[in-house]
């Protein structure tokens, strides 16, 4: 599909959120999973969005544009960041609930997922708080160039039994899994665009 990303806003206080009338869906994962890498190769860009070696680098609320789709992505902070200050989390995480909580044009939440390591508990705790909230999710593995296919397959299988929903998998080095999360995250914030592509994938719960 085709599609262009750009970034419009920034927000780092709860004041600055932005109240869209477009649908917003957002990416949220821990703060080393991957996801300004993917951010980039859905834009097909090196440097639209910041990828650091230091993990938990993005502390704002990102706003990504997504034409002629006119809907956003908005990256939300890393969490899990074990360096970062007990205060630096905490504002994070209020920053974080606040906005999924009361967001009215949010569609969805697609949660990333490293596809190298076990479910892992603060990813759980931010499902269990997504559906607490009736936000649909999609799960999206990161990092899947890293694992064979048998490891592949058994990680869609555990987070599928968690969640009952089988996760995406994505590689942002080998755009793996690009076109089809393009189309879901498409089928989510515009549905009567996709409602004749029978192609999407039925990924959200």
């Amino acid at each position: 599909m085709i599609a262009s990303l750009a970034l419009e806003a920034t927000a780092y206080t709860m004041d600055q959120l932005l109240a869209l009338h477009e649908a917003q869906i957002a990416l949220a994962g821990r703060s080393n999973v991957g996801k300004s890498s993917l951010i980039n190769a859905l834009a097909g860009r090196k440097k639209l969005a910041k990828v650091s070696a230091t993990p938990g680098k993005t502390r704002s609320v990102n706003f990504y544009r997504v034409e002629p789709q006119n809907f956003y992505l908005v990256d939300l902070p890393g969490y899990g960041y074990a360096k970062a200050s007990h205060e630096e989390r905490r504002k994070w995480a209020k920053l974080l609930e606040r906005y999924l909580t009361d967001c009215k044009t949010l569609k969805a939440l697609a949660l990333l997922l490293d596809c190298r390591l076990p479910p892992q508990k603060i990813d759980l705790e931010l499902a269990s708080f997504a559906r607490a909230c009736r936000l649909p999710l999609l799960p999206v593995l990161t990092k899947a160039d890293k694992c064979n296919q048998r490891e592949r397959v058994s990680r869609q299988r555990e987070w599928q039994n968690l969640l009952a929903v089988r996760p995406l998998l994505t590689s942002s080095s080998s755009r793996l899994g690009m076109e089809e999360l393009w189309r879901a995250l498409t089928a989510i914030a515009v549905p009567a665009a996709t409602a004749a592509d029978h192609s999407a994938p039925a990924t959200v719960l």
